[in-house]
């Protein structure tokens, strides 16, 4: 029998962004992960995005991880207190695999380049074949409209050739998006 995602990692901005729906849904989404028994796995800070996905999650009873680095805690970062395990490791890199390693599928949510980063680095391991693990797209006011575009017009330049190497789906409300977490089987 095929198991439930019991892990989620969770990759969103450290800023607010300039709508506030970004975190109207970033906070549902860490409630419906709280209440539905799924552990977050975030990036450890107590700011933005990140901060109210993680604040929401404890507020309803979840259970969450929290991995930062050396540099981000440097720059005098706020961290997340209240969290069940708090790891800080040693760069950018590593807090990536800390994060993969400590999750079955991954949430993106609104976020800038290291949101990016993050995503790019799970495409590319799915398009390789080291892992199969999901991506489930917070689509919050069209938000990923652009990228799914680039991801079009790559096609159409010949260089995103097998669609079916990638374990992708998205959302526009975090209740359709729970949903597909909910019901995804590994």
């Amino acid at each position: 029998m095929a198991e439930k995602l019991k892990s989620i990692a969770v990759y969103c901005g450290h800023q607010f962004g300039n709508n506030p729906d970004f975190a109207r849904d970033a906070a549902k989404i860490g409630e419906m992960l709280a209440k539905n028994g799924i552990k977050m796995v975030f990036g450890g800070g107590n700011v933005g995005l990140m901060g109210t996905v993680a604040s929401a999650a404890l507020e309803n009873g979840g259970h969450v991880t929290g991995i930062t680095t050396h540099d981000v805690v440097a720059k005098q970062e706020p961290m997340h207190d209240g969290i069940d395990a708090f790891e800080i490791v040693n760069g950018v890199n590593e807090r990536k695999q800390k994060m993969f390693d400590l999750s079955d599928g991954f949430i993106i949510l609104p976020g800038g380049t290291g949101t990016l980063n993050e995503l790019t680095d799970i495409m590319t391991m799915q398009q390789i074949g080291e892992t199969k693990k999901p991506l489930f797209f917070m689509n919050t006011n069209n938000f990923w409209g652009p990228f799914a575009r680039l991801l079009v017009h790559m096609k159409q330049c010949g260089f995103f050739v097998r669609p079916q190497d990638y374990n992708m789906q998205g959302a526009t409300t975090p209740e359709e998006l729970m949903k597909l977490v909910l019901n995804y089987r590994a």
